[in-house]
């Protein structure tokens, strides 16, 4: 039982302050790894790659998998229900009271203060994903993994360019997918 309530509140905490979509929820998600073993950094950097791929927010799709990972079905249910929560009553409660604020100077000044927050958090978000990526730990030092950045350094060069970007992410990611198995990442 103490499980369950622990997975209902870390993910309801999750869903509270993480402002900003999937991205605003990955340094909550990594201070996971630390608490509990619920699931490892790994899965985290796997759980993003398939998120990107996958219908759902990225949060929502890790609260799923480590409740059930830890607690089967009812868990994946009671931790999901934990991160949307939180978003459910503060879009309820904002849906009734935005006609009547929504041209407060203070509300417009806390959503402009609130955005390079997020993008910051985003950030974060980013180079931490990129340190898991595109280095290898050993010893405790990070040592960069030239061939999985030389495959970034390609998928980025070939979405910029203009008649490559039509094809869909999932293709690139068919891509990148095929070229780590080849080259065994």
């Amino acid at each position: 039982m103490k499980t369950v309530l622990l997975l209902f509140l870390e993910f309801m905490k999750i869903g509270l302050v993480a402002v900003g979509g999937g991205p605003a929820t990955l340094p909550y998600l990594m201070e996971l790894t630390e608490k509990y073993d619920w699931y490892t950094m790994e899965d985290l950097t796997n759980m993003i790659a398939v998120s990107e791929s996958t219908p759902g927010p990225l949060g929502l799709n890790m609260a799923t998998y480590a409740g059930f990972k830890t607690l089967g079905l009812f868990g994946g249910i009671v931790s999901t229900a934990g991160l949307v929560l939180p978003s459910l009553v503060i879009i309820c409660l904002i849906a009734r009271f935005l006609e009547d604020f929504s041209e407060n100077k203070y509300v417009k000044g806390a959503f402009a203060a609130i955005r390079p927050a997020v993008c910051a958090i985003i950030a974060v978000s980013v180079f931490r994903v990129c340190k898991v990526s595109l280095f290898q730990q050993e010893n405790g030092a990070y040592i960069p993994h030239i061939g999985v950045m030389i495959l970034c350094l390609i998928v980025f060069c070939l979405l910029q360019v203009k008649q490559l970007q039509k094809y869909h992410p999932a293709l690139w990611l068919l891509f990148a997918v095929i070229v780590g198995i080849v080259f065994r990442f």
